[in-house]
Parts: structure tokens; sequence; C-alpha cells
């Protein structure tokens, strides 16, 4: 399953414009969002350099990125911001360009309208438990206690991410999520102009650009507060990139390509991209002994290209 990364923002911040430079949708910006607005959705490929060299290397048909799905909500308030609840990690824009811009000042409203919506949201879930606790069901009854502890720490003006004891998964909060400031403005991103050069061809793009992209830009930091790596795996008919939580094994690599392969798996051939590229085959590597086989517990590491042997499930 594709990263999934939720965009949010104080009006005006520039939110909607950093989805269209993210993902080319051209979603339409306006000035003023309500409840009934949908949100804007779309994917955007992860860029690695290592993908093509590795692909002219052992001559595949196609290359495919990793993608990010990119969740871009119509404003602020619970009902909204509840909608990015199954995100892994969110993106807060801050506007840097108007005369009076104060993006420390703007990201500290937006993470208490964060903080506000988590707390709405366990104040609801405890009216729920609590009619359900009167049946004397145990379960209920030990819910709604903890979540009268939840509800107490948030009034105190502290975010779940504070709290002390473990938080119920169910609730999903949003202040728990890992968050990446995007400031658009003179001193961080100019989205606009990205938005902008998002609908040229990549190579007219870069002769625009003094740096990198606005995609280039925000995936390292995302992949960093996400604890993520990438690895490859390449043949003739396509290379493609992956992405894995960092410690994960060769299973759990595996898996994250098929069900199947994680259930039949056998061994995990394993060589970095930059050899593979550097030997001009994957022959040639495993004759300069560059390739390794590894089992099930091998802990995969960012930039390794991989080739899972396992028996079809039967």
């Amino acid at each position: 399953m594709a990263l999934q990364v939720g965009i949010v923002g104080l009006p005006n911040a520039g939110k909607t414009t950093l989805f269209n430079a993210l993902t080319r949708a051209g979603a339409e910006i306006t000035a003023y969002a309500t409840v009934s607005d949908k949100a804007n959705v779309g994917m955007a490929p992860i860029a690695d350099d290592r993908l093509d060299r590795v692909a002219k290397v052992v001559g595949s048909r196609k290359v495919t990125s990793a993608t990010v799905r990119l969740v871009d909500i119509p404003g602020t308030g619970r009902q909204l911001l509840g909608s990015l609840r199954e995100v892994d990690a969110l993106l807060a824009v801050v506007n840097g360009w108007a005369h009076d811009s104060d993006p420390a000042r703007d990201l500290e409203t937006l993470q208490l309208e964060l903080l506000v919506a988590d707390r709405e949201h366990v104040e609801r879930r405890l009216e729920r438990v609590e009619k359900e606790a009167k049946s004397g069901d145990l379960a209920f009854r030990r819910e709604a206690e903890e979540l009268r502890r939840l509800s107490a720490h948030l009034d105190e003006g502290k975010t779940l991410s504070e709290y002390a004891e473990p938080v119920p998964e169910a609730l999903e909060p949003l202040t728990t999520k890992p968050l990446v400031a995007v400031e658009n403005g003179p001193g961080g991103i100019d989205l606009k102009l990205e938005a902008e050069l998002a609908e040229l061809a990549e190579e007219e793009a870069a002769a625009y650009r003094e740096g990198p992209s606005a995609l280039e830009t925000l995936v390292p930091q995302l992949f960093d507060v996400l604890g993520l790596i990438s690895f490859i795996t390449a043949g003739d008919t396509e290379t493609r990139a992956w992405t894995l939580q960092h410690g994960s094994t060769a299973l759990d690599a595996a898996g994250a390509i098929h069900t199947d392969m994680a259930r039949g798996f056998i061994r995990c051939e394993v060589i970095r991209w930059n050899d593979l590229v550097d030997a001009g085959s994957h022959a040639e590597a495993a004759r300069r002994g560059l390739m390794r086989l590894e089992g099930k517990t091998y802990v995969v590491e960012d930039g390794e290209v991989l080739n899972i042997r396992f028996s079809p499930p039967r």
C-alpha cells in the first residue's frame, strides 16, 4: 500500500497549490471551503534516480516508482480533520508570503486545531462507550475509564503524544502523527511556482529550477519522520521501488510485494544497487561475490535490490 499523507493548513495557506505541485492533478483552488466540499485525492511518484540506472543494467521494459497517496482536505475543524485519521503523516502548510505572515504562529494555531479535533473525538467516543458500559460489559467499562483519563489529559492542553500510557489504536489520533511543516514563501518553497512547473515536462521544469522540486524536498523529510526506507526489485519486465519500515526483514519485504511471496518464502538474493550497476549484470555481480543469499530474518537496508525466491502456495 502506498504511503498516505494528509495536507493540512489554515485558509489560503496554499494546501491545494502544494497538492497540485506534487500530483499534477490540477485541482481547483478556492478561497473558501465548506464541509460539503470534497477532499482532493491524488498520487505522487517518489523520484528515485537509482531506478533508471538499475533498469538500464538489467534491461527492464518498465520502471515503476514508489508512490505517495495525498489527501488535501478543504479546511479545518473536527469533521474535516477527522477524515485524515488513517493517514501515515501530515504535511502542515503555513503562509510565508503575506506582509504580516508568521509561519511559526500559524503552525502553532494549526497544531491547536489538531488538538481540539482530537479532544472532541475522544469526547464523542467516550459518550458512545459510556452508554455501552451501562450494560455491564467489562471491556466497555475499562475503555470508558481510559477515555476519561485521556479526556482529562487533553483538557490540560496536552497532546496525546505526551500521554504516559498507550493510546487506544482505534482512536487514530491526529496529534501523534508525524508532521512536516511546509512554509509556502521565500523562506521555504514557492508552491505557486512549483505548481506551474508541475505542468511542464520534467526536463523543461528542471531548467527553470535552481534546486530540487517540492517532492524531492519533502519526501526525504517524510521518510525520516516515518522511519522508512526503499528497496528495489529488478528484472527484464520491470524495475520497481517499494517502501518499507526501517528495521523490517526480508520476509516483510516479500509481504509488501505480495502475500503469496511471504507465505512461500524460500530465500532472498540481495545486492546493493550501486554494486549491481558497477558490475553491469546480476551474473557478473554474483561472480564478483557481491550478491548474498539471506533468510527470512535478514534486515533490509535502503537501496538494496532484492530477488525473492518463493514457492507459490497450493
